[in-house]
């Protein structure tokens, strides 16, 4: 049977952002309720993958190890509030290095479609930021905007393009729309 997925950004959907970039475990910090949400979407019976951007390893601004530790407290903090998250995928590279793994490029999105063997048509993806939507579109995916970290920003910017796009205050909104449709589905 397919995992009924959701991926989520991290950086301002799960902690809080950093114009100076998120580069030691000490500066990772959760938004309230978001550790919840993915506990509660992952009792719910949601396979919760979480894709991002990490360009300050390109940057030469954080190592690997100093990302592998955020992940784990991560992972750690999810599984103390009852919940897993299952997959963490991250594109390092520099903005200027023209990968296919860089959001607003779908390539991440495609490697958790090939990890786990489900297209990703309809499959909640979670941002703050607009490369997330474009990424989440160009997969053919239900794109979800929660306006933490830059969220209120892409919302106003994508009022005055005239675009629309689902919205919720933060992850914890989101999550709760989502367990609450597969549990009308059920009944």
């Amino acid at each position: 049977m397919s995992p009924r997925l959701v991926i989520l950004d991290r950086d301002g959907v799960i902690n809080h952002d950093s114009d100076e970039f998120v580069k030691t475990p000490a500066e990772w910090l959760p938004i309230d309720g978001s550790i919840e949400a993915i506990a509660r979407l992952s009792s719910a019976g949601f396979t919760v993958a979480v894709a991002t951007n990490q360009s300050g390893i390109g940057r030469k601004l954080l190592d690997k190890p100093a990302l592998n530790a955020m992940h784990d407290r991560l992972r750690a903090l999810v599984k103390d509030a009852g919940g897993d998250l299952d997959r963490i995928v991250y594109c390092p590279h520099h903005p200027d290095d023209g990968c296919e793994c860089r959001k607003p490029a779908p390539g991440l999105y495609r490697q958790l479609s090939r990890q786990y063997g489900v297209p990703l048509d309809g499959v909640p993806i979670v941002g703050d930021s607009k490369r997330d939507l474009d990424a989440a579109r160009a997969v053919n995916a239900r794109p979800i905007l929660v306006l933490s970290g830059k969220g209120r920003k892409t919302a106003a910017d994508l009022r005055q393009r005239g675009d629309s796009v689902e919205t919720f205050a933060d992850l914890a909104a989101a999550a709760t729309q989502l367990i609450a449709e597969i549990r009308n589905k059920a009944s």
